[in-house]
């Protein structure tokens, strides 16, 4: 027996969900603004202490190594456990608003658990460049190296930087093999001008906060500093999911 009901579109999993409208019984509180704001704060804080509890290595190390240049490798090095958590953080975000029933803290450890791996395989060596062309800029006058090779090897770095962020962002949300992951995240980079210039403008406040405050003020901060990532990177993420993902028809 055949129908005319067409299949309905798969959902976009970047599109928030909408709360089922509620009639309230006479007597029940309404949710108002002020409740909306509390829910949203406690979100953002609890994210905010989770990616602090991911990136205790990273602090803890930090605090053991003087800020000497001879030890920018090793600072690159600490900075590996960064990676997954941020990605945890990406997840948390996109949870706040297509999960409605999904506590932050549930939602931060499954994204590191699902994740922690893909983004190793290309934050990883993102890191060990970084390490590498910090270490040679550090030392680059000492060693001959001239101001041209060391204004290119600062580009490099920049743009090895935000490529790392584009990746870790889309293997948050998609499970590609490493190499697609790397070039989308060249294509995005060259191609979404607004994305990119947000990641560069978020990379420059965070090393910003860290180079002339602390980063203890960066932590206090990252709950909402992951959140602009997420809105910036989201143009990406949809026209991803549009582009190169097979949709299967909602229920």
């Amino acid at each position: 027996m055949t129908t005319n009901e067409q299949p309905v579109p798969a959902r976009n999993p970047f599109e928030p969900l909408e709360r089922s409208p509620h009639k309230p019984v006479p007597g029940e509180p309404t949710e108002g603004f002020l409740s909306k704001a509390t829910r949203a704060i406690y979100w953002y804080i609890v994210l905010t202490a989770l990616l602090v509890v991911a990136c205790l290595p990273t602090i803890v190390l930090g605090m053991f190594l003087p800020p000497d240049p001879s030890n920018i490798p090793l600072i690159a090095l600490t900075g590996l456990f960064v990676g997954p958590a941020l990605s945890a953080g990406l997840y948390t975000v996109r949870a706040r608003y297509t999960d409605l029933d999904l506590a932050p803290a549930r939602a931060f450890w499954r994204g590191y658990r699902l994740n922690w791996a893909d983004v190793l395989k290309l934050w990883v060596p993102a890191m060990v460049v970084l390490g590498i062309i910090g270490f040679t800029l550090a030392f680059g006058a000492e060693a001959g190296i001239g101001p041209m090779y060391r204004i290119a090897l600062l580009v490099i770095a920049v743009v090895g930087l935000i490529w790392a962020l584009h990746a870790v962002a889309i293997a948050t949300f998609f499970n590609f093999r490493t190499g697609d992951i790397a070039r989308l995240a060249v294509y995005y980079m060259a191609f979404s001008v607004k994305s990119t210039f947000g990641v560069v403008a978020m990379a420059i406040v965070a090393i910003g906060i860290v180079a002339w405050a602390s980063a203890a003020l960066l932590g206090v901060v990252g709950g909402v500093w992951v959140w602009f990532w997420y809105q910036i990177d989201k143009p990406c993420f949809v026209d991803i999911w549009n582009r190169f993902t097979a949709k299967e028809p909602a229920e």
